[in-house]
């Protein structure tokens, strides 16, 4: 598989705090890679600087063998990385519909955005029958559902995924994970963010552990999911 993208040493600082201390990490085509560890370990901060949102201080980011790093956000989507944020971030006085439009800003290709389109209710059959409400009346689960089907109409070859499952019930986790591992299979290739570890690595190809701002461990994710260390600090024993 090649590498897709590739962080090599970066360094993110918020004013005088170093919140990213040397990262290095790559994710291959065609993987579910994801970042676990603690609140306030650096996951986040990660997928905003690779989205753009951030700038680093030090270090490269490269994607398909171009370097990313301090490129504007919204030419980072035209490269083909999409992102769901942390607290789905929908627009919350437009509809479902102006949401999803929103989500191909970037593109001018009519027909395939209308099949794109037809895509995303067929995944989320949900949005389909809600898509003429506001988007700040959905539940919690559907608005997940809107930001993610947003982040696929701008077509990317890469999604990085925020904190999914934050917020939502049981059942509905185990259905968004669901959908992320068909995401995946129909082709496109996956960074996950997430404080729920155990679900993360039941799906995950490899997984990184962040601890303030650095990695401490790496590797195929069902052994890390089956390592001492990461199940006494993470996984609940």
């Amino acid at each position: 598989m090649e590498t897709m993208l590739k962080i090599d040493n970066i360094h993110v600082y918020y004013g005088a705090i170093h919140a990213i201390k040397g990262i290095s990490l790559e994710v291959k085509q065609g993987e579910i890679v994801t970042l676990i560890g603690a609140n306030g370990a650096g996951k986040s901060t990660t997928l905003r600087t690779i989205s753009g949102l951030l700038k680093p201080k030090e270090g490269s980011i490269r994607f398909m063998e171009k370097d990313i790093a301090g490129v504007k956000a919204h030419q980072i989507v035209k490269e083909g990385i999409s992102q769901v944020p942390e607290g789905r971030r929908i627009f919350a006085e437009m509809s479902v519909l102006e949401n999803l439009e929103l989500g191909a800003f970037i593109r001018n290709d009519k027909d395939a955005i209308r099949e794109d389109m037809e895509m995303v209710f067929h995944r989320f059959p949900r949005l389909e029958e809600r898509k003429e409400q506001l988007a700040g009346t959905l539940s919690g689960g559907e608005q997940q559902m809107l930001a993610m089907g947003r982040a696929l109409m701008s077509r990317p070859k890469l999604l990085l995924l925020d904190e999914p499952s934050m917020g939502l019930a049981p059942l509905l986790i185990r259905e968004i994970f669901s959908i992320i591992q068909d995401i995946n299979k129909t082709g496109t290739t996956v960074l996950l963010v997430e404080q729920n570890a155990n679900m993360a690595l039941s799906i995950a190809h490899r997984a990184y552990v962040l601890e303030t701002g650095r990695i401490t461990l790496s590797g195929d994710a069902k052994e890390l999911a089956a390592s001492e260390e990461v199940r006494k600090a993470y996984l609940g024993g």
